[in-house]
C-alpha cells in the first residue's frame, strides 16, 4: 500500500476516535452536573442528547454554517470559469467528485474546505487568492483542499467547529454554576459526596476545553502535513503548493476580514497568525504547523 493512503486510513480511524473523545468529554461534564444536581443518570442522559443533537446538526448542516460564517457565496462555471475549470481538471485527474465552489470577496489570499464526505463537500477561495497566485500555485492550493476532502479531514473540521465551541461554552457555564450556584442536597453524607463531585466537576470544567483544543491542534497539524503530501501527489508538482504557501503566509494581515477564531483552523494558512506562522513560538497553539516547515517538506519531495 502507498504510504500516503496508509496514513489516510489511519486518519479516518483517528477521526472517529476524536469524536469518541468529544463524546466522553460531554458525558463527563453531564455526569458530574447530574451529581451536583442529585441526579447523575439524568445528567448523563442529558449530555448524550445534547451531543447527539449537536453532532447531527453539524454533520448535516455544518457546511452551510461554515460558509455562512465565512461570508462565502456559491459560484458556477459561468461566474468563475478559471476556478471551475481548475477544480474540475484536478477532480477528474484525481478521480474525485467535483465539490461545490465558493468565493469570499476579500483581497487576502486564502482557501478552505468543508463538508462531511467527498460527495458532499465544498471548496472556498478568496478573490485575492485568484488574483495574486499563478495557475500552478492555485492548483497546488486547490489540490491541498481536495486532499482534506479525500482524507475526510473536512468531516472532523466541520463538526469540531460546533463541538469544540460547545465544550468551551459548557466549561464556562460549569465554572459559574460551581462558584455561584451553591450546594444542593442535605445531610453530611450528601454534602461530602457533592463536595467531591463539585471538585472533580470543576477540574473537568477547566481542563475539558483546554484538552479539546490541544487535541484538535495536534491532530490538525498532522493533517496539514498529510494534505500537503497528498496535494503534491495529486499534481505531481510540490513546488506549486510550496510557492503558494510562501505567498499566502506573507500576505495575511492583522485583523483580516477572514479572521474568525471558530474558522481559522479550516484555512490553508491560519489568518490569525499571518506572517508570524513561520515563527515556532507564535505557532505553538496554532491549528497549523509552521509554514516554513511545511514548505521545507514539500521542497524535499
Amino acid at each position: 500500500m502507498d504510504p500516503i493512503y496508509g496514513r489516510i486510513a489511519a486518519n479516518k480511524r483517528r477521526t472517529f476516535f476524536l469524536f469518541f473523545l468529544y463524546a466522553i468529554l460531554f458525558g463527563a461534564i453531564g455526569y458530574f452536573v447530574g451529581i451536583y444536581m442529585g441526579e447523575p443518570i439524568f445528567g448523563l442522559i442529558l449530555a448524550g442528547l445534547v451531543f447527539g443533537v449537536l453532532f447531527l446538526i453539524s454533520f448535516f448542516a455544518g457546511q452551510g454554517v461554515v460558509t455562512s460564517m465565512a461570508g462565502a457565496r456559491e459560484v458556477s462555471k459561468r461566474d468563475e470559469p478559471f476556478l471551475y475549470n481548475t477544480v474540475e481538471g484536478l477532480s477528474m485527474a484525481a478521480g474525485k467528485p467535483m465539490p461545490k465552489l465558493y468565493i469570499i470577496e476579500t483581497e487576502v489570499p486564502n482557501a478552505f474546505a468543508a463538508g462531511r464526505n467527498p460527495q458532499n463537500a465544498m471548496i472556498g477561495v478568496t478573490r485575492g487568492l485568484l488574483k495574486r497566485l499563478n495557475r500552478q500555485e492555485v492548483e497546488g492550493v486547490i489540490a491541498h483542499e481536495m486532499a482534506h476532502i479525500n482524507n475526510y479531514d473536512v468531516l472532523l473540521a466541520t463538526v469540531a467547529v460546533v463541538l469544540a465551541g460547545t465544550i468551551v461554552f459548557l466549561g464556562v457555564i460549569a465554572r459559574r454554576s460551581v462558584f455561584f450556584g451553591g450546594f444542593r442536597g442535605s445531610g453530611r453524607k450528601s454534602g461530602q459526596g457533592q463536595l467531591i463531585a463539585v471538585v472533580i466537576f470543576l477540574v473537568i470544567a477547566i481542563i475539558a476545553p483546554i484538552f479539546a483544543q490541544l487535541l484538535k491542534f495536534a491532530i490538525s497539524r498532522q493533517r496539514e502535513y498529510l494534505a500537503d503530501a497528498t496535494a503534491a501527489d495529486f499534481t505531481g508538482y510540490p513546488e506549486g503548493l510550496a510557492s503558494a504557501l510562501e505567498k499566502i503566509t506573507n500576505m495575511q494581515s492583522s485583523k483580516s476580514p477572514i479572521e474568525n477564531s471558530a474558522l481559522n483552523g479550516l484555512y490553508i494558512v491560519n489568518p490569525a497568525l499571518g506572517a508570524r506562522a513561520t515563527n515556532r513560538a507564535s505557532a505553538l497553539f496554532s491549528t497549523h504547523p509552521p509554514a516554513e516547515e511545511r514548505i521545507k517538506r514539500l521542497r524535499a519531495m
